[in-house]
């Protein structure tokens, strides 16, 4: 729990950081997840970022079944799941503004993440580490492996984040860790990849593409990344 609770911890109190320094017509920006504004985007990472603290005020299902890798399943990404997760997350932007004047829109995003990563961590912190929880998706949990997806949701879509607003990656060293590791199952990379974590995560998430020459490397190495939705 300690590595996946710092990670949380360092890299939403990160985000928030930057949240306190956008203007109004950031939110509006496009992202690479179409149909996705910087608003909506921002909004479903909130949503992520809240849903354990809901979890745990729910009765226990029974012992967990799914560790944080089999979290991230083919049954996540079908385009029923994937259609209601873009609605969900627009409608909860248009929500949230339609209620927000506009000079105060950017900051009143940065307060409502404040409040819900926060809100989060005090629930876990009220709970065991092998406390289990049910996901929206049925899926039985503890909730250290919960909180380990919540680490990669706000840091992966971070990095999504800082290129649709045009700055610098900024995943915090303890997340990179947690989302490595959940990556390559703990297994370390060939040494001639040369990969440091950032890349390892980009690599894997398809943010950058492999190369073949990449690829044959994790092959011979016997290295199957994690990749989301298969």
């Amino acid at each position: 729990m300690g590595a996946a609770r710092s990670a949380f911890h360092d890299e939403c109190e990160q985000l928030g950081t930057v949240l306190r320094t956008l203007h109004r017509s950031d939110l509006d920006r496009p992202t690479r997840c179409p149909p996705w504004t910087v608003a909506d985007l921002l909004a479903h990472v909130r949503i992520g970022a809240g849903r354990l603290a809901d979890m745990l005020t729910a009765v226990v299902p029974g012992p967990a079944q799914v560790d944080a890798a089999g979290y991230f399943g083919a049954a996540k990404f079908v385009p029923e799941v994937d259609a209601a997760r873009i609605e969900y997350a627009r409608s909860a932007a248009h929500r949230h503004h339609a209620d927000t004047p506009t000079d105060q829109t950017a900051i009143a995003v940065a307060m409502a993440f404040d409040r819900t990563w926060r809100a989060t961590l005090a629930a876990v912190d009220a709970h065991p580490a092998d406390q289990v929880v049910r996901t929206r998706h049925g899926d039985a949990m503890t909730v250290t492996d919960f909180l380990r997806t919540r680490v990669v949701e706000v840091g992966v879509h971070g990095l999504d984040l800082a290129e649709a607003l045009d700055r610098s990656p900024w995943l915090t060293p303890t997340a990179a860790q947690v989302i490595a590791d959940l990556l390559t199952d703990g297994q370390l990379l060939p040494a001639d990849l040369h990969w440091d974590r950032l890349t390892l995560i980009r690599k894997a998430t398809g943010r950058s593409p492999r190369t073949r020459a990449e690829q044959e490397a994790l092959d011979a190495a016997d290295i199957r990344l994690l990749a989301f939705g298969s």
